[in-house]
């Protein structure tokens, strides 16, 4: 499949599944769990919070969870990329399922955005994907995002955002802070799709990944192609699992850096470089064994 080679996914998943303890938190629409490429004791929702399953199958939030589910956690073999099958994917919606499916994503506000993240990480999650169109973000909103990206931070949780699709040069409030990596979709010859957001933060400390007709998981139990900066952010989070499930010890920084080749800091371009997997399971190979050395 062109999209896990592109982002140099194809040795490191033949190495490993993913392990149940590394648990990636989606933060996105609800799922339609019963799909038979998603059955299994490893999808969870947030306790606490209700049901993780959709209730309206058509809805715009339950397509869109749905197929970033089957991104990272559907099972091998079939048309979805399943990245990380054997890890633990705590399902946590932010999207009300009001939004039919051929019209534009639903939205949610800041605070509920910085409630799911907080109450994710408390549920265990070591990987946030997030995919979140936000409302008009107040001081009261950003603050509270802030503190819960703080939050995640501080608990050594890694944050992979989707960058945007709305063509503009800049940043936000999850996209600007320092402890996440946004991430822009490209196509399958690298390119950057038209429609990613750039941007200085993005650049400095963002990846790029495949977002041009993915194949992933319909609703009503087939396949369906999505793209976009949601479908590309998937990509990195299941590289982070990966990663992790392969260096259990690793901290969190470590696995930053793996991913971004301890450049970030020096790059200037609003484009940031192209995920690649094998390279990063490398790089963490050599710096696991040097510390081991020490």
């Amino acid at each position: 499949m062109w999209p896990l080679e592109l982002a140099g996914l194809t040795r490191l998943m033949a190495r490993t599944r993913g392990r149940p303890e590394v648990k990636i938190g989606l933060i996105d629409g609800p799922v339609m769990t019963t799909h038979p490429e998603l059955s299994g004791p490893n999808l969870r929702e947030v306790r606490g919070h209700g049901t993780a399953a959709c209730t309206i199958s058509s809805s715009a939030a339950c397509g869109h969870g749905t197929m970033v589910a089957g991104v990272l956690h559907a099972k091998r073999g079939g048309q979805a990329p399943a990245i990380c099958p054997d890890c633990t994917l705590l399902v946590r919606p932010i999207f009300p399922e009001t939004t039919a499916s051929h019209q534009i994503m639903p939205s949610a506000t800041p605070e509920a955005l910085a409630n799911a993240i907080v109450e994710t990480i408390d549920a265990g999650a070591r990987v946030l994907n997030l995919s979140a169109a936000l409302t008009p973000v107040t001081a009261h909103g950003e603050r509270m995002l802030t503190e819960a990206l703080n939050y995640a931070a501080h608990h050594g949780v890694l944050v992979v955002a989707a960058a945007g699709n709305q063509s503009t040069v800049g940043s936000t409030a999850i996209t600007r802070h320092p402890w996440v990596i946004p991430v822009v979709a490209c196509d399958s010859q690298g390119r950057p799709t038209p429609e990613s957001n750039l941007g200085n933060s993005i650049g400095r400390r963002g990846l790029m990944a495949p977002g041009e007709n993915i194949p992933s998981l319909g609703t009503d139990g087939s396949y369906r192609s999505f793209g976009g900066t949601s479908a590309a952010a998937p990509f990195v989070t299941g590289a982070m699992a990966l990663l992790w499930s392969e260096f259990p010890q690793a901290r969190a920084a470590d696995i930053q850096q793996a991913l971004t080749q301890g450049r970030s800091g020096r790059r200037t371009s609003v484009l940031p470089p192209r995920l690649n997997a094998e390279r990063s399971y490398q790089f963490l190979r050599v710096m696991t064994g040097e510390r081991r050395a020490f």
